[in-house]
């Protein structure tokens, strides 16, 4: 069957530098502010993270359970928020956004993402990620989160084609394998040379 769409994931793919800028200790240094005990944070505030990334609560409700939930003023929450969106967002793949931005118009061209409140925003005001393709489905947005086959049902549906037409690549193995379960030739992002390589090797044994 021709390949007619190229599906990419967005954080840890497009954007990269996320799980590394958790790691050097955003949760750390605020939990020190704040006199809260190691994990204390993550914790407090796990209900809102779930709830954001399937859009049943509002950004409002998010700014006021932290402000809640961590004892932090109003000026905090904004500090915090602010960390946060740049952390989410992180450092932009150029080179592979450069290549997907190519694959128009002889692909039709989606980002499937699993996401938070407000992302779509922040993103685009980061990266302009409307303007690099024709299709962006956020968790946030939808209801469901990857790997549930909603998503990957959603995505198809829009964009007109048949799993098998697509071509995806995600930086999770469980999306991966999820995907495959629907039909979709998925790609598992390890880095940026890697994904070209393999998406490029893809795209020539497929008729478009």
């Amino acid at each position: 069957m021709a390949l007619r769409a190229v599906v990419f994931d967005l954080g840890g793919v497009l954007e990269l530098d996320v799980i590394e800028f958790m790691d050097h200790g955003l949760d750390t240094r605020w939990e020190v502010r704040l006199g809260l005990p190691a994990g204390e944070l993550e914790h407090r505030m796990q209900p809102f993270w779930r709830a954001g990334s399937v859009g049943a609560c509002t950004e409002r409700e998010v700014h006021q359970g932290t402000r809640e939930r961590l004892g932090m003023s109003q000026q905090q929450v904004v500090e915090d928020m602010r960390e946060l969106w740049d952390w989410y967002c992180g450092r932009f793949n150029v080179p592979l956004a450069d290549y997907f931005r190519r694959l128009r118009p002889r692909y039709q061209t989606a980002i499937l993402s699993n996401s938070f409140v407000g992302a779509r925003r922040e993103e685009q005001q980061c990266h302009q990620v409307e303007e690099m393709c024709d299709l962006i489905i956020c968790s946030h947005e939808e209801g469901f989160t990857k790997p549930d086959r909603r998503s990957f049902e959603l995505t198809w549906q829009r964009l007109g084609v048949q799993p098998e037409e697509i071509r995806f690549l995600d930086n999770a193995q469980v999306h991966v394998e999820a995907a495959r379960a629907c039909g979709i030739q998925a790609i598992l992002f390890e880095d940026t040379a890697q994904a070209l390589a393999a998406l490029e090797s893809r795209l020539q044994a497929s008729p478009g």
